[in-house]
């Protein structure tokens, strides 16, 4: 006899004797027989307790959440639940021990759960018993395990990098660590292993990865947490080509295994494209409703809003909502127009058109040429509604980007079965930052510019692109990458456009440059989020679900009060005073 999994057995194991372990899932005493759901890790299976056995008042008294130990043989149940694996069969006890008791639980120990999201991150390691979030870390185990055995396979290396680093410009804002034996200096965690990888290719590894942990002190939301896991890949004397075919091969593997789908070869749009036909850089194509530019209808307008916003350079563009304008009340139109005003639009204009006849909010200031054009340009047909932003080109296409995803949750036109797989490319290399009053990096300052672009690095900033790209998948920004700079002379370029001097960059990257000098090869990469490539597999969109102890959209642990205070003697140690 030895232990098993509560969920390995089977009709065919009708007579044999087992011990198993494992918590109460639920207990029913029926006035005479009592029953046990005992669940482990694998699942739960029944337990039969019966009078005359000497166990029977332990048995009777157990409390749900109770770890116990049982001895007893494999019976057919009378009344199969088909609805769990071992749901044919039953174990007659012949021996109970109560290992641990547990007092009363703050929340049901399921999936139905009603109980807040705090109160189960405060008692975390109850909630982790629930079966949804065992099985995605369970899934999250697999993802990770297949990324190992497949970049393994295909040549790449393993190789752990620093966590205490250096404090580094650009980017979100560090984690800081204070030196108690180099009083006065910090150390940061990492954002990423950025500069690590890089000199890795410097070292001559040719090809890297990691499971590598990653920091960022920024504001939080649904898909990010302070703490994260990357899987960070890096490839000597490669292009784009090569680095996009690693990633495509690996993507296609966890699909296959996980999911049992063959991907498609992966879209490719530039990030000018994304913008204008989806208004976002990270496009849901699982579903149409793309902008229209329709300003050129309107370039002989003789209504007064249209014709200043072209003439100030402005677009005017339109979502189309096919077949569900009956649907949309006026009420809703002014929930909707509240909505694009988060983006900076200053209204909603809408038409809808039945019959061969267009109604709305703008349908009296349009002629009949107008009219005509709208309706063959975005193809109306019956029952269809228009929706309009006509603003500077970044609102008008930022707006209705928005818009268009939250219509399409709305109107439940996301297939949830599709998985859309989308390269973009050709970044803007720079973007303007209004708080620091300078060009930064759009991407970070190692990323290499477009060969045709290198002459706009100093002259014409806001129309240079980079060799940077990233990976959308049904919406989510799944990686981001890039070809990296490896010669000294265009690293400085960059600097320098972003505003650094060669004594800043010096003191701040200085080892980094100095590497330079001693033969790097070309290379390139990308870091993969862990936490959403398992979140779009586990089906949640909380990205807390997949990580065993997460923090809330504050940055706090509720279960064990991180972040803390610490004592004055550490402060003193440190030579550190809170101000």
């Amino acid at each position: 006899m030895k232990k098993f999994d509560n969920a390995s057995f089977r009709l065919e194991n009708v007579g044999e004797k087992v011990e198993l372990y494992g918590w109460v899932q639920k207990k029913r005493d029926l006035g005479g027989l009592v029953f046990i759901d005992l669940r482990d890790r694998s699942g739960i299976i029944q337990l039969v307790v019966r009078p005359e056995n000497e166990y029977y008042n332990i048995a009777t008294s157990l409390k749900s959440e109770s770890v116990i130990k049982v001895v007893g043989e494999i019976s057919e149940r009378e009344n199969k639940n088909y609805k769990i694996s071992t749901g044919e069969i039953e174990v007659i006890v012949s021996y109970l021990e109560l290992i641990n008791q547990s007092i009363d639980i703050p929340f049901e120990i399921s999936d139905s759960t009603t109980a807040l999201e705090d109160t189960r991150l405060k008692y975390r390691y109850l909630d982790l018993r629930r079966e949804s979030l065992k099985n995605n870390l369970m899934l999250r185990h697999r993802v990770t395990m297949i990324t190992r055995n497949y970049l393994s396979d295909n040549g790449f290396i393993e190789v752990e990098t620093p966590i205490l680093c250096v404090p580094t410009p650009e980017g979100a804002r560090d984690y800081l660590v204070p030196s108690r034996i180099n009083n006065g200096h910090f150390y940061a965690l990492p954002q990423s292993p950025q500069i690590f990888k890089q000199l890795l290719m410097i070292g001559g590894m040719e090809k890297y990865f990691q499971i590598a942990r990653c920091f960022r002190d920024e504001d939080l939301r649904a898909d990010r947490q302070p703490e994260f896991t990357q899987i960070d890949i890096e490839q000597s004397f490669s292009s784009e080509e090569d680095i996009w075919a690693t990633v495509e091969g690996l993507m296609k593997k966890l699909f296959k295994e996980i999911k049992n789908v063959d991907l498609d070869d992966f879209v490719r749009l530039t990030y000018n494209e994304c913008i204008d036909r989806f208004g976002s850089d990270k496009p849901d194509t699982r579903f149409d409703m793309e902008i229209k530019n329709i300003t050129d209808i309107f370039s002989h307008t003789y209504f007064e809003i249209f014709s200043n916003i072209i003439s100030q350079g402005g677009e005017i563009n339109a979502i189309v909502l096919k077949g569900l304008a009956s649907t949309v009340s006026r009420k809703e139109i002014d929930k909707l127009t509240e909505f694009v005003k988060i983006y900076k639009a200053k209204a909603l204009p809408y038409l809808k058109y039945n019959n061969k006849e267009l109604t709305g909010s703008i349908v009296k200031v349009l002629d009949e040429k107008e009219k005509k054009e709208i309706i063959e340009k975005l193809e109306l047909q019956d029952n269809d509604m228009v929706f309009i932003v006509a603003d500077k080109k970044v609102i008008s296409k930022t707006a209705l980007g928005a818009l268009r995803v939250k219509l399409a949750h709305e109107n439940n036109l996301i297939p949830s079965d599709k998985y859309n797989f989308l390269w973009v490319t050709d970044f803007p290399m720079f973007e303007y930052s209004e708080e620091e009053n300078r060009f930064v990096a759009a991407h970070h300052p190692f990323t290499s510019p477009r060969k045709e672009d290198m002459d706009k690095l100093l002259t014409d900033k806001e129309n240079c692109y980079s060799r940077a790209y990233d990976l959308v998948l049904n919406g989510y920004e799944l990686l981001s990458g890039s070809v990296r700079i490896h010669d000294s002379e265009t690293q400085a370029k960059v600097f320098e456009a972003i505003g650094l001097t060669l004594e800043e960059a010096k003191e701040k990257f200085g080892f980094f440059l100095e590497a330079f000098k001693y033969g790097a090869p070309p290379h390139c990469g990308v870091g993969i989020g862990l936490e959403r490539l398992v979140m779009i597999l586990a089906g949640t969109d909380n990205i807390r679900d997949v990580v065993a102890f997460p923090k809330t959209a504050s940055a706090q642990d509720l279960m064990n009060e991180a972040p803390g205070k610490v004592s004055q003697k550490q402060l003193d140690e440190l030579g550190i005073k809170i101000k």
